[in-house]
């Protein structure tokens, strides 16, 4: 009766061992998943992006307001007879009274 328990216990252990550790074991379908998971998010990311970019395609193709904003925000571009101010901001570790005194 021993030897009948030992050999069923083998073949139970033989069974489930492609279940745990073979080609298609828990652990593979779980990484399998999770990049699933991951590409996922990203080609939601990309579609997103594709749309923002598909409508700013269309605005460039229909009138001059799109096309007027790329030139002054991307190339600096300004109006005749127009004044640009450009306010430069100071970093605070460029100047004199941030000194470090070792004396």
């Amino acid at each position: 009766m021993k030897i009948l328990s030992l050999i069923l216990f083998t073949l139970v252990i033989l069974l489930q061992y492609p279940l745990w550790l073979g080609k298609a074991s828990w652990l593979n379908v779980w990484k399998a998943d999770q990049e699933i998971t991951a590409a996922r998010k990203n080609n939601l990311k990309l579609q997103n992006r594709n749309i923002i970019l598909a409508a700013d395609v269309n605005d460039l193709k229909q009138g001059y307001d799109a096309i007027e904003e790329h030139a002054r925000s991307d190339l600096k571009m300004i109006k005749q007879n127009e004044i640009l101010f450009q306010v430069i901001e100071r970093n605070p570790s460029s100047t004199s009274l941030s000194k470090n005194y070792n004396d």
